[in-house]
């Protein structure tokens, strides 16, 4: 059978499947305490005969009778070494009810299901058994039940839903043929291991699955509420498989108290509620599925939703989210980068920190963890599997797992009992290509990020365009707007005037144009201002206006927490009010900043010629008249940017120091100066020309941000240094090769994200291996003095103006 029969099949009638094998077994002689198989394979008349009776009573779909046939329960018995033999054996014999059936009902069309089941082992982290492991061991008895050529598959009477994907997994890896999946609940509502019927949906819905239910543990009757709320968020058939009724013995054997009559009653309820795949459980027998066939004959199933929930879960909850709903704050702080004591833990491996931090973040408000632990002197892989499996037991909060590298990703993904978001999938070749067909594997949702191998979009219309790309490639590997959410890619206000008005464009955007969620990381906005959270906060206010649906932040922060809240509340968004009372009045706060009396410090400033003035306030569009009119009065150039320029450049760079000046007038200012050497170098002795020292600037491989290392770029130039700028994602070799052609001074390496700073190692390590006499300088939002030292780099700058004095002290310049 294949997916497009299936789909045909259940959209044209309710599908009958069989009743109990077990009990109905031990009534033709079956003693209690053997292997089922091994007894069925003795005796194969009497499942054949069983199976007949099943059909004669309407069923549509077989279990073939190989329920506990995989090696860990068939050790048990001592029968691993048959497993081959019996599973061939026993698909064998539901083929031949098939074949007799035929001969008696030629128009009707029968298939026959393989069977799997919980091996009995606990997975890790609460037992002993690798996800790894378990997947290994149903892919060996699904092999064999292709072999023996089943329709399709069913994994049935699960209590864990890890286990559950596992099976899936295992089925998924080996064919393409429909799979139905049923868990069994307790009284309330939720299997052994916590998980609710919403959840079981939102994960093996998304893993693929063709159908999902319930089965066993009680009767139809008991069922209803389960079936609802199934039914609420599933986009695929739902199965309802109960006993009949409520065991209880009678003179010595174990029996059901639901006659037929009364089970295809109840049966009846459950199919009005949305139930389409239907049969019986312990207890039930070809007459209990006679009365049912009979109650339901081919009416046609209640229909499936046309549209998917929006939701991520953990293996025992399920957080759904609409694009009006509440704001959401994704918790950033399972990451490395800055935090020392955290890096130093992971690198012992201990959790601790690790667990106290998701423990904060969920009582701060956090809705979703960002796990991410790139960092250097680690083995990232290992340790993203150790961390996801703490979470899973210690917290209910979805992950977001977070990394540059695709193998670890899928890893963790892998491991996952719940439906997980990723964090990110670009344009960029490598993610494109190979993460979202992982993603889908695995039934997760993801962030799009709008890069691509060129870097950042260079304006809107390019990022839309981006968007658009990564979308219908996700379309069309069977992805929905629902399982995708937009990072509006934030950049700093400092360097880009347009940046927020850019990102809110975004959001609004995908919010009513492509009906997608977005989410944006905070802090980019603000980089290099004073007082950021002030800027943070509004920003996130008038981005929650615009439609943003989630944030990567640091739900501590209080003031940017209770502006959250507070913008929720003035929304009107559902229970907002409750919401902001509750926040604020168990997160008191008094708001207190810092004095300075920057006037004065700028005002000494106005002693310097107008030239120099012009630098130290950035008026470009001035300086080159001013300029003009100093060589009208007789100024030489030479001495000009001798006794103006870099005076006036120093002096902001006192400013920065001073936390007087910050980003946005740095950049100003540099440029300024830049306009103003354009403009008299035409006019400089070239005998006069002093060569300070070459250097060569580039962000390392994999590394596609560039704000940072283009401001040290201009600032190098303008204090008289002839610069390389070899871009952005640069091979190591290039970098080796440009410095020995060009016989460099310096070269120096910036790095934005924890998984690109370990080529900066790689450079100084080739480096060393070419003799190079070049000094190698770091920097970039994750480096440290710290992480230098480690790795021998011969300086650390935090900014540009430092790197100019850094590049000065190590040329012997001061």
């Amino acid at each position: 059978m294949n997916k497009k029969e299936w789909k045909e099949l259940a959209e044209s009638k309710v599908i009958f499947l069989d009743g109990a094998t077990g009990s109905n077994l031990y009534k033709k002689g079956m003693p209690a305490g053997v292997c089922p198989e091994k007894w069925i394979l003795e005796n194969p008349e009497k499942l054949i005969e069983l199976q007949m009776e099943f059909i004669e009573a309407g069923t549509d779909i077989l279990y073939a009778p190989t329920f506990t046939g995989n090696r860990i329960k068939l050790k048990e018995y001592g029968l691993e070494n048959d497993i081959q033999h019996m599973n061939h054996v026993l698909v064998g014999l539901s083929k031949e009810a098939v074949k007799r059936a035929k001969e008696k009902y030629p128009e009707r069309k029968i298939w026959v299901a393989g069977d799997l089941t919980m091996t009995g082992e606990q997975v890790y982290p609460i037992g002993k058994m690798l996800v790894e492991e378990l997947i290994d061991v149903y892919k060996e008895q699904v092999k064999y039940l292709l072999e023996a050529d089943v329709d399709l598959f069913v994994v049935e009477t699960m209590m864990s839903l890890q286990e559950t994907r596992a099976a899936v997994i295992a089925i998924k890896e080996c064919c393409d043929l429909p799979i139905m999946a049923t868990l069994t609940f307790n009284d309330d509502c939720k299997t052994l291991f916590g998980t609710d019927p919403a959840t079981a949906v939102v994960v093996l819905e998304n893993l693929g699955v063709s159908a999902v239910g319930l089965n066993c543990s009680t009767g139809p009757d008991k069922m209803l509420t389960v079936v609802e709320e199934m039914k609420r968020v599933a986009t695929i058939p739902i199965i309802a498989k109960p006993n009949a009724g409520l065991p209880h013995l009678e003179d010595g054997e174990t029996v059901f108290d639901m006659q037929p009559e009364e089970f295809a009653k109840h049966m009846e309820e459950l199919v009005e509620a949305g139930a389409a795949i239907v049969g019986g459980c312990c207890g039930s027998t070809p007459e209990h599925i006679k009365a049912l066939t009979k109650k339901i004959g081919s009416r046609k199933p209640v229909p499936c939703n046309t549209e998917k929930v929006r939701a991520l879960s953990t293996e025992r909850k399920t957080l759904q989210f609409d694009l009006d709903g509440r704001f959401m704050v994704v918790g950033e702080r399972i990451n490395p980068t800055g935090k020392k004591a955290l890096q130093a833990e992971l690198r012992e491996g201990n959790l601790d920190m690790v667990l106290q931090f998701a423990q904060e973040q969920k009582d701060n408000g956090a809705s979703i963890l960002d796990v991410n632990v790139g960092m250097n002197g680690i083995d990232e892989k290992e340790m993203m599997l150790k961390v996801v499996n703490e979470l899973t037991l210690a917290s209910d909060l979805p992950l977001c797992i977070d990394s540059s590298h695709i193998p670890v990703i899928e890893a963790a993904l892998r491991i996952y009992p719940g439906r997980a978001l990723v964090n990110s999938v670009s344009l960029e070749k490598e993610k494109f290509e190979k993460l979202i067909p992982i993603v889908k594997k695995y039934g997760a949702m993801f962030i799009l990020l709008p890069l691509s191998d060129e870097g950042l979009p260079k304006d809107l219309d390019e990022k839309k365009e981006i968007i658009q790309i990564i979308l219908q490639e996700a379309k069309r590997q069977g992805f929905t707007e629902k399982d995708i959410v937009v990072d509006g890619l934030v950049n700093t206000i400092g360097a880009n005037k347009m940046a927020a008005w850019e990102t809110m464009e975004t959001i609004r955007h995908c919010k009513h144009d492509l009906g997608i969620a977005t989410i944006c990381g905070l802090s980019n906005i603000s980089f290099g201002l004073p007082e950021r959270i002030f800027v943070n906060s509004t920003f996130l206010a008038l981005a929650i206006r615009e439609g943003l649906t989630m944030a990567i932040a640091n739900p501590s922060q209080n003031l940017l927490m209770n502006v959250a809240f507070a913008t929720d509340l003035l929304m009107n968004k559902e229970e907002a009010d409750v919401n902001y009372i509750k926040r604020v009045t168990q997160n008191p706060m008094t708001i207190v900043t810092e004095t300075k009396d920057a006037a004065k410090e700028v005002e000494g400033s106005q002693n310097f010629d107008k030239v120099a003035e012009a630098v130290i306030k950035g008026r470009r569009k001035q300086v080159v008249d001013l300029v003009k009119e100093a060589l009208e009065a007789g100024q030489d150039p030479q001495h000009m940017i001798e006794t103006m320029l870099i005076p006036a450049i120093n002096e902001v760079g006192r400013l920065f120091d001073k936390q007087i000046y910050f980003l946005p007038q740095l950049i100003s200012s540099a440029e300024t100066m830049k306009i103003a050497i354009d403009y008299l170098e035409p006019m400089l002795k070239k005998e006069n020309e002093t060569k300070l020292g070459t250097v060569i600037m580039a962000t390392v491989a994999g590394d596609i941000h560039d704000i940072g290392k283009n401001l040290v770029v201009l600032m190098l130039k303008n204090y008289g240094f002839e610069v390389i700028d070899l871009g952005k994602d640069v091979p190591t070799e290039l970098i080796i090769e440009t410095a020995k052609e060009k016989n460099a001074d310096i070269i120096g390496l910036s790095a934005l994200m924890t998984t690109t700073m370990t080529e900066m190692k790689t450079v100084i390590e080739r480096a060393k291996e070419e003799k190079l006499t070049a000094r190698i300088i770091i920097g970039g939002a994750v480096i440290t003095q710290d992480y230098a030292d480690e790795i021998g780099a011969d300086g650390y700058s935090r900014d540009a103006q430092e790197a100019v004095k850094l590049v000065k002290r190590l040329l012997d310049l001061n």
